[in-house]
């Protein structure tokens, strides 16, 4: 037994209707049992409960056994002086306050309905199956994993504005260039990400402004910090970049990042770094204020249309500066520019209207289901198990709910979980 699962019980009540008693046979009328502390002291707090028709308000500490409150030393610790009521799984000891005063003590084993205690051992036993829950799912109506769904969509929004408020801050609240690295680490894909990131934060943003105004200058600047131009190579675009960053180093004081932080074994061509790159230059040279054009756009159709430009007539002839290949335009594709959306635009156009006060979750959930679902094993599993997912709102919640809850049995805290412990519950 865990006491997670005892924290479940009396926050959620989830007892068998039964009048519950203490182990000294006092009637317990729980008015409302407190709140869930994370803190240090006692787990719930300020807890409102009638005992023998006396309203006690107070706190309330669980343990798995009523040892445990010595093996704390809880009895040393003032905080734990207001405590009203003890629960227990098995109550093996007395326990007394300082004062000497015996604690009401619930031991709550008796009153747990047995189909919910089964469910929890196999949610939180189960490592057999790819989620804890994938043989009692059918007791999960779709109403519930539709509504965790939503919440699921936000929270993982929300784990991905952590980096950009550390980006605000390093750059005194620079939206247009905070969208400069988030893009930039988008275009890295995957495999890439880290070295985009490192790539476009290399640089201040002041030097891309400046130099994003010549076709050559942007392009000069990123594969230079890049370390892709420091080879030998005939080619007159390539020489014209190098002689380009030579200057650029020189007068901005630059040091590049090495190529080395760069992979392409087992990518596709079309997602070398140095086609992302270019692709990222020539985006940048393209648009002045990108971030301002983005945020007026909420149509998938006016996105996929911003992101149609063309690269320098070099690369329709090369995926990388030592080999030249057939001629194929390297245009970014509207798969790519959903990633770009999902992972980069979104979050940042959440923060930015968050900061003013002017969130509407619906445009922002209206986007996320415009986009096409992403496809990945983690979601091909879900679709095994029977989820529906029509859309990148649909993924990105399955897959917060994979990473954040089913990877690390995070039943208790998942809406599924309880829908299955509740129903255990309401059906003995």
């Amino acid at each position: 037994m865990k006491e997670e699962f005892l924290h479940y019980v009396w926050q959620h009540q989830q007892f068998v209707s039964l009048p519950i008693k203490t182990t000294s046979h006092k009637r317990i009328q729980v008015q409302y049992p407190g709140a869930y502390n994370t803190n240090s002291g006692p787990d719930f707090l300020n807890a409102k409960i009638v005992i023998d028709d006396i309203l006690w308000v107070g706190h309330v500490e669980i343990h798995v056994k009523s040892s445990d409150w010595y093996v704390h030393k809880h009895e040393e610790d003032i905080s734990y002086d207001t405590v009203i009521l003890h629960m227990v799984w098995d109550d093996d000891v007395e326990v007394f306050r300082k004062d000497n005063k015996q604690i009401d003590t619930l031991e709550v084993a008796t009153y747990i309905n047995k189909s919910t205690l089964k469910n929890y051992l196999m949610l939180s036993s189960n490592t057999a199956c790819w989620i804890p829950c994938q043989n009692l799912l059918t007791a999960v109506d779709a109403f519930t994993i539709n509504q965790w769904k939503e919440s699921l969509f936000f929270e993982r929004l929300e784990q991905k504005t952590t980096l950009i408020h550390q980006l605000l801050n390093k750059s005194n609240n620079d939206f247009e260039a905070v969208l400069f690295v988030l893009l930039a680490k988008s275009f890295g894909l995957k495999v890439n990400a880290e070295a985009f990131l490192r790539l476009a934060t290399s640089v201040d943003f002041s030097v891309v402004r400046k130099e994003r105004s010549t076709g050559i200058g942007l392009s000069a600047l990123l594969f230079g910090q890049a370390g892709f131009l420091e080879e030998t190579i005939e080619d007159p675009y390539f020489i014209c970049l190098k002689n380009e960053y030579a200057y650029q180093r020189h007068k901005y004081q630059l040091q590049p990042i090495g190529k080395n932080h760069f992979k392409f074994f087992r990518l596709r061509p079309s997602n070398f770094p140095t086609v992302r790159i270019a692709q990222l230059a020539a985006l940048y040279s393209n648009y002045e204020q990108l971030f301002s054009k983005l945020l007026n756009v909420n149509n998938l159709n006016d996105f996929y249309e911003l992101f149609k430009y063309a690269l320098p007539p070099f690369w329709d002839t090369h995926f990388t500066f030592q080999k030249s290949s057939k001629k194929r335009k390297k245009k970014i594709t509207k798969q790519f520019v959903d990633l770009l959306i999902i992972n980069a635009i979104i979050p940042l156009k959440f923060v930015y209207l968050k900061s003013r006060g002017e969130v509407f979750e619906e445009s922002l959930l209206n986007l996320a289901i415009q986009l096409k679902p992403e496809i990945n094993s983690i979601i091909s599993k879900f679709l095994e198990l029977g989820f529906t997912a029509k859309n990148a709102f649909d993924t990105q919640a399955l897959l917060q709910l994979k990473n954040n809850y089913c990877a690390k049995k995070r039943c208790l805290q998942c809406a599924i979980g309880n829908s299955i412990l509740r129903n255990a519950n309401t059906s003995s």
